[in-house]
């Protein structure tokens, strides 16, 4: 009986309900002193109390999809992504996965800010992160590359997020000097923290991985939370007399890295990437700014931006406001944006997948989009690892790098 199967979940609520009447008729029964009845007491609590935890975690799964099977809650699914259209070469690609763990120190939170910082453009680097679990004993940033832990200023917003800079072998290079590298800004889902992308993600490692496979083209990897208003889910918007997170991503964030690292400039040198939360601004970010994101790839993203407690009211009562954050309403009733879209996902990812299908074929040119796709896993860290080593690729292969 599958995971997500409602026969599970009526079964399993059924056993919840004849072990709290089963503990009712009992309990008057045990109430002796005597060391046996204690155990059964204890027993009949541990036993109710797992199966109304089990039939709420069933039903919570069986509404968001975390997990689409039990091979895929007990971590068993292995199979990458696939693309399916739009490749550069025309035809499906995949690309094994499979790379050692990156383990951060520190944990970086996002630092909001009431006023605009009056701060030139650049990358406060707080120190530098370990690159754990690389191949050989040579761990010289010519080899492995190197991982700061960043924080980036608004000098226009007055935002400000930390995160990590990963630059790859290639920057530290003899001769590269001069070399100057294509960026793709890396989003997490809300509220997770940037370290997810380096310790469970693995954002690096598998970039380092893919270089030496000669699957990838060197790129500065930018790993931050995607709202930099935090605890504030800003979901990538403007919001009126609210921080502006948008123009936060689009203009401070590229001044700050091209103002600190060698990142090229001009049209096709910056993607964006990003799964759940971080998908929906990818390919948020790229359609309402394609000049500064031509590229966007998103890992099991939604296609309207959220509104709940935790974003409180992102668009000042303007439905005009609410449509264009609505992705499928700017592909019904705006012009088409000069953007190459990835969109990855389970096919079991609930609605996802039929979401990511239904606007893939609304796409009319000069937006061109492309699916990757693994058949099994749900809403989680083990189903985007698999989907993460064709989308590096996909994305590499899409940015420009004059080398």
């Amino acid at each position: 009986m599958g995971l997500t199967s409602h026969k599970l979940l009526a079964l399993v609520a059924l056993f919840a309900v004849f072990t709290v009447l089963g503990t009712l008729w009992v309990w008057p029964r045990l109430a002796v002193r005597s060391w046996p009845a204690v155990f059964l007491r204890l027993g009949t609590i541990a036993v109710t109390q797992f199966a109304l935890l089990a039939t709420l975690g069933l039903a919570v799964n069986d509404d968001f999809v975390f997990y689409s099977s039990w091979s895929d809650l007990f971590g068993r699914d292995r199979a990458t992504g696939v693309i399916q259209a739009g490749g550069p070469s025309g035809g499906p690609t995949a690309v094994p996965s499979g790379s050692s763990p990156v383990v951060p120190s520190g944990s970086p939170t996002g630092t909001p800010s009431g006023t605009p910082a009056e701060v030139p453009a650049g990358v406060q680097v707080l120190g530098t992160a370990e690159i754990t679990g690389a191949d050989g004993a040579d761990r010289s940033p010519a080899t492995i590359g190197r991982l700061d832990r960043v924080r980036l200023p608004g000098t226009t917003t007055g935002l400000s997020t930390d995160g990590y800079v990963y630059l790859p072998p290639q920057y530290f290079r003899p001769g590269a000097e001069a070399r100057h590298f294509p960026a793709a800004l890396v989003m997490t889902g809300f509220p997770g923290d940037a370290a997810n992308l380096v310790t469970k993600l693995r954002y690096p490692a598998y970039e380092l991985d893919l270089l030496r496979r000669g699957t990838m083209k060197p790129t500065v990897l930018v790993l931050v939370r995607p709202s930099p208003s935090m605890p504030r889910d800003s979901e990538c918007e403007d919001v009126p007399n609210g921080p502006q997170a948008q123009r936060y991503f689009t203009t401070d964030v590229p001044a700050d890295l091209r103002a600190s690292y060698r990142v090229l400039d001009g049209t096709g040198s910056l993607g964006v990437i990003g799964d759940s939360t971080g998908g929906y601004c990818a390919v948020k970010l790229g359609m309402v700014h394609p000049e500064t994101f031509p590229v966007a790839v998103s890992l099991s993203g939604y296609f309207k931006a959220a509104e709940d407690a935790t974003t409180g009211d992102l668009f000042g009562g303007s439905q005009q406001r609410r449509d264009e954050a609505d992705l499928n309403w700017r592909l019904a009733h705006l012009p088409m944006p000069a953007l190459a879209v990835l969109l990855a996902d389970s096919k079991e990812d609930g609605h996802g997948y039929a979401d990511s299908v239904a606007f893939a074929a609304a796409a009319r040119p000069p937006l061109v989009v492309a699916q990757a796709v693994v058949e099994t896993g749900g809403h989680n860290f083990t189903t985007w690892t698999r989907l993460l080593p064709p989308s590096l690729t996909w994305l590499s292969d899409h940015l420009h790098d004059p080398q």
